[in-house]
């Protein structure tokens, strides 16, 4: 049964943010799951946790906070949904294909029923550009090139875009089509690649610093470049951490300079 909560948000203890929660249970992941929405106009940014958190984790890290002079603004309307990494690739109770089973339920649930919603409260036209952190940002950068048709762009920070880093020792053509440093070399449909190519939205970012890996980012970038496709790398400095203090100077960062 679908559910809502129509409430605001007070951010910095001065501006009170519109914030809606819709829940529904969702056919393709056979679980109920809740979606935030934050603001009321702007290009849609669909945020993907970093790891096996929820749809609320960029709201009590305060990234949401850091970026609401662009929600206020209207430049951005911003949604964040679920993990279920704890279900697919953190869980040690499960063989590995059901967690890149697990892993493909999830695509078709942001494709076919989370994409579909946020135009219901958009319009058809607004984009969705995905956006997310650590394993978020293998999220985004996967799910913007295996469909450039739902999805418009990403923006990837801090990411490690090869699947291998989290299923470990389990490898099958699944795994390969969704890991972006796989398939992105053998992909050669041109309507594709096409789609992938025109969206202008293609924002890689990391540091240097501690647990990040700039080298990751730079691949990625490479294999964008041989493809002709453009984008934006930025590879920050070495006390760049893979932290929190990091994705909340670099979403802001990004959303003034580069939207």
């Amino acid at each position: 049964m679908a559910g809502f909560k129509n409430n605001s948000f007070l951010v910095s203890n001065y501006f009170i943010m519109h914030r809606y929660i819709q829940t529904w249970y969702s056919p393709s992941l056979n679980k109920e799951m809740e979606i935030v929405e934050y603001g009321h106009h702007g290009f849609a940014l669909l945020l993907l946790p970093t790891a096996a958190a929820d749809y609320l984790e960029y709201e009590r890290f305060l990234l949401i906070d850091a970026i609401s002079k662009y929600i206020d603004e209207g430049k951005v309307k911003v949604y964040s949904i679920n993990s279920i990494n704890s279900e697919s690739w953190l869980n040690s109770k499960i063989d590995g294909r059901s967690k890149v089973i697990r892993h493909m339920q999830f695509n078709n649930y942001v494709y076919n029923e989370v994409v579909p919603f946020i135009k219901g409260r958009t319009s058809q036209e607004t984009p969705v550009i995905t956006c997310g952190a650590s394993f978020g940002a293998l999220h985004a950068a996967n799910l913007f090139f295996k469909n450039p048709t739902a999805i418009r762009g990403c923006i990837s920070m801090s990411g490690l875009y090869d699947l291998g880093s989290y299923s470990k020792s389990y490898w099958d053509d699944d795994c390969y089509w969704n890991s972006p440093l796989h398939y992105l070399k053998d992909l050669e449909d041109e309507w594709h690649l096409n789609g992938i190519k025109s969206s202008g939205h293609i924002h890689i970012l990391t540091g240097s610093g501690d647990y990040e890996d700039p080298n990751g980012s730079r691949y990625l970038s490479g294999l964008l470049h041989h493809k002709d496709i453009p984008h934006h790398l930025d590879v920050w400095g070495y006390d760049i951490k893979h932290d929190w203090p990091t994705w909340r100077s670099m979403l802001p960062y990004l959303l003034e300079t580069k939207f």
